[in-house]
């Protein structure tokens, strides 16, 4: 079983500051890519940031040099720092990875819960 847990969402004013956590757990043998996406309300649920296990990276052009992904391999944890923040920000965010489980072949992707993110004064 693997569980990814997300944490550090909440309301924030316009250009205000949010740091996202996400660490994955359970019988993990290797994760590969790991990412943010975000699903704002109405909408469709749309990729934000990605970021693999050698460190490259991509995001949304509606967040570039205002978001940094980045990730602690040792941790199996992905990171979300979020500047400048916009109402247009507001969404749910999960985050996902592609990982393989111990004893299946196979990477598969798998997601966390979700947790909101809130830009409003």
């Amino acid at each position: 079983q693997v569980q990814l847990v997300e944490s550090g969402g909440g309301l924030v004013q316009p250009g205000g500051s949010l740091r996202l956590s996400c660490a994955a757990s359970g019988s993990i043998f290797s994760i590969n890519s790991m990412g943010w996406y975000r699903q704002p309300p109405g909408k469709e649920r749309e990729l934000v940031a990605a970021i693999t296990n050698t460190g490259s990276t991509n995001y949304v052009d509606s967040v570039k040099g205002r978001f940094t992904i980045s990730r602690d391999n040792a941790k199996n944890t992905v990171y979300l720092q979020m500047n400048s923040l916009k109402p247009e920000d507001t969404a749910v965010y999960y985050c996902n990875a592609n990982l393989r489980t111990r004893g299946i072949t196979g990477f598969y992707i798998y997601w966390g819960q979700g947790t909101q993110v809130t830009v409003s004064s």
